[in-house]
């Protein structure tokens, strides 16, 4: 299986960096820009009841979101180390058997959630003819989720062989659909949410075809599920995966949390939110690709014992998302009134657009940070650290902040709160992977250390592994010395 060879292994870890977080993030931009797209052509119906709806629909989808970007990272995490370790039939198994779990998990997330719409929604403070619209909409969206679980599976899988274009194209591929059938069905068939939302499960059906396709023919990675494989390797599965789907899910509870805080102020500020929510994903594409695409880079030189090429990666990681979240940010602030205009934000909705262009946005590099950081415990084998991490950061670094920030600040508060907890968590983030990287560093030179001298005994020792044979021709060594008269004497 020539196309399953570990080819981050060798070259520029800065290249290979730039080349999967690119194609990573035009496919995901394309996917966010539909989303976008979704809140700007329901912004066009000049109704904030529904942009509202939209943003508290988007906490619930976003959750249910999470669940499949863990499953996802178990697949590149062991798919990428078993190709860095060339063994490329375990790989196989890994792959199979993880496409198997992440339906089957998220199916029964999917049903637990949907059986409990209203609920969810007014937990996050959703009430009224918000609440109605916000429930028609994850009734449609919500049942898709085991589709887009297989699908980013599948292109974890795809960015673990290094198949990065395949990745890409699929997830573009579904953008392309959705952005198409959007205005089709909004206003064509005037169906409003329910129809951006039918355009939605269309879109995730297209990116299921296309990333799971060159899996199963093109790399052959895919075979039919066997028992004993699912059995045999769930383990090591959910051994990563659990945490991970922990670790993704902490953050839309924190967006839960800072919605149902600025419910409250108004149906304004929630609209305006709900804008940046659906803004963020796009403008910082680059750095939620990161995530996933770094992973396999990480991956394949571990399983490989690259070492050296390991803290190449987390240095060259950290660099990249710095520059990119400070020109993004630059580029947001510059263009913050043709957002506002964009979006017909008015009042308190364009006030809290405005402060996230002005001063939350550049503190995404501490995020950027935290993503790095996530990525790499997932993929050298501490996923309980990028848990315990994210947990931290949903709980203690956001309700504490977010509150004190309402309380002091009022909506525009809850902003500053968030964007406090990401700042004081992306530096605690950077420590903690610091401190690991030592560590393994450490233990790695002592391994190899270990290594060396038991190579260096060996070799010693050889004389005396045949110890008969070195007795007897000691024996007749000696015998002939003593026949024989030496010269001096």
């Amino acid at each position: 299986m020539s196309s399953q060879t570990a080819k981050f292994v060798q070259g520029s870890t800065m290249r290979h960096i730039l080349v999967m977080s690119g194609t990573a993030s035009i496919g995901l931009m394309a996917l966010f820009v539909v989303d976008l797209l979704d809140m700007f052509f329901i912004s066009l119906l000049g109704q904030v009841e529904l942009a509202a709806a939209i943003g508290f629909a988007g906490t619930i989808i976003f959750f249910s979101t999470s669940v499949s970007i863990g499953s996802s990272i178990a697949m590149g995490a062991l798919v990428s180390k078993a190709l860095g370790a060339k063994e490329n039939e375990k790989a196989k198994q890994l792959a199979s058997s993880t496409l198997v779990i992440a339906f089957i998990v998220n199916s029964i997330v999917t049903i637990t959630m949907f059986c409990f719409i209203p609920e969810l929604l007014a937990m996050i403070g959703a009430k009224g003819v918000v609440a109605e619209r916000a429930q028609a909409y994850l009734s449609i969206l919500l049942p898709s989720t085991p589709l887009i679980a297989i699908a980013m599976a599948a292109g974890a899988g795809l960015r673990a062989v290094g198949d990065a274009k395949r990745s890409m194209l699929a997830t573009l591929y579904g953008g392309i659909v959705n952005a198409i059938l959007d205005p089709i069905f909004i206003f064509g068939f005037n169906m409003n949410v329910e129809g951006a939302a039918i355009a939605s499960v269309i879109s995730r059906a297209t990116v299921l075809a296309f990333s799971l396709y060159p899996l199963i023919v093109t790399h052959k990675l895919i075979s039919l599920p066997k028992w004993a494989d699912i059995k045999h390797h769930s383990p090591a599965i959910f051994t990563i995966a659990v945490p991970a789907i922990v670790t993704n899910t902490a953050t839309p509870i924190g967006n839960a949390i800072v919605t149902s805080t600025l419910a409250p102020f108004g149906e304004d500020f929630v609209a305006g939110f709900a804008v940046i929510g659906r803004l963020i994903p796009v403008t910082f594409a680059v750095i939620f690709a990161m995530s996933g695409a770094v992973g396999p880079i990480i991956g394949q030189n571990y399983g490989a014992e690259r070492i050296d090429r390991v803290k190449d990666t987390l240095r060259n990681s950290l660099f990249f998302s710095s520059i990119y979240c400070i020109g993004v940010s630059l580029i947001l602030y510059v263009l913050q009134d043709q957002i506002i205009s964009a979006f017909n934000l008015v009042g308190d909705a364009a006030l809290i657009m405005a402060t996230f262009c002005t001063v939350v946005a550049i503190t995404f590099i501490f995020n950027g940070a935290m993503f790095v950081a996530n990525t790499s415990f997932n993929n050298l084998g501490k996923p309980l650290y990028s848990t315990a991490l994210n947990l931290s950061k949903a709980t203690i670094g956001t309700l504490p902040f977010v509150y004190f920030g309402a309380q002091w600040f009022g909506g525009l508060g809850v902003l500053y709160g968030q964007a406090l907890g990401n700042v004081v968590f992306g530096i605690i983030s950077i420590i903690v992977l610091r401190t690991h990287v030592i560590y393994m560093v450490k233990e790695h030179c002592q391994k190899v250390c270990t290594e060396d001298s038991l190579a260096d005994i060996s070799v010693t020792m050889t004389p005396f592994c045949n110890n008969d044979a070195v007795i007897m021709q000691s024996g007749i060594e000696n015998e002939e010395k003593l026949e024989k008269p030496s010269l001096s004497g």
